[in-house]
């Protein structure tokens, strides 16, 4: 989308504020996904075929959607689309629902637009800074498998979908969004699999340990990086 283009030159610029890090976010993806390259897709639970098709699948509904029912973004995972931006009008958000909905390959459709006026250039450089700094602190998170998960940020509330391996990484996973610097709202559309876990998993650890998840609704210790954290919403699939 043109909103993308125009937040790219403004994230470093944002990132020099106080408390957000500086640009390390953006240069441990940036490394991540220049070394990786196919390695990175075909890490991913959905392998090189299902990341193809969910692409194939994003310009689809992307062309359909087009800028006929607002500053409209599509996020596709497993054949799920999210659907994130700003609409004009209440009923200009259904319309783009039920256009995405009718695309052959799409599942499910999750209606996360806004009725408003579409973000400024400094609202969208802050939404791709925390896309990158979450994006970053799930790769250096040995317990959570960074490449099954897709992150979209609008008006800083993170949505995440994509796999988990057990609930105790969908957790870990929830928790690292919470507490980036920026965050208000983290919005979850994982499925977590059935069946044999692709890598081991540690048990959830217990209350005393430090920076460790707690069940989602319920207290955790947060990291030392943050003083607060943003509400977790789980939507059940």
């Amino acid at each position: 989308m043109a909103r993308s283009k125009l937040a790219f030159a403004a994230v470093c610029t944002l990132a020099l504020a106080p408390g957000l890090g500086g640009c390390v976010g953006v240069a441990v993806v940036g490394g991540m996904a220049a070394a990786s390259g196919a390695g990175y897709e075909a890490a991913q639970e959905r392998g090189l075929n299902g990341a193809y098709d969910d692409f194939t699948l994003k310009t689809n509904v992307s062309d359909t959607l087009r800028n006929y029912y607002g500053d409209v973004a599509a996020t596709v995972y497993g054949g799920r689309v999210l659907l994130t931006g700003a609409s004009p009008t209440q009923e200009q958000k259904a319309q783009a629902e039920q256009a995405a909905s009718r695309v052959s390959g799409v599942t499910a459709v999750y209606n996360e637009i806004e009725v408003a006026p579409p973000p400024d250039p400094w609202q969208t450089a802050r939404d791709t800074w925390i896309s990158t700094r979450v994006r970053s602190d799930m790769v250096l998170d040995p317990d959570v498998r960074s490449a099954n998960y897709t992150i979209e940020t609008d008006r800083q509330s993170v949505y995440l979908m994509g796999s988990a391996r057990s609930q105790y990484e969908l957790d870990r996973a929830t928790q690292i969004a919470r507490y980036v610097p920026g965050v208000r709202r983290v919005v979850s559309y994982v499925e977590i699999r059935t069946g044999v876990p692709v890598g081991s998993v540690p048990p959830a650890p217990g209350p005393s340990q430090a920076g460790s998840p707690a069940p989602l609704g319920g207290p955790a210790s947060p990291p030392s990086r943050s003083p607060s954290s943003a509400p977790i919403q789980v939507q059940r699939l």
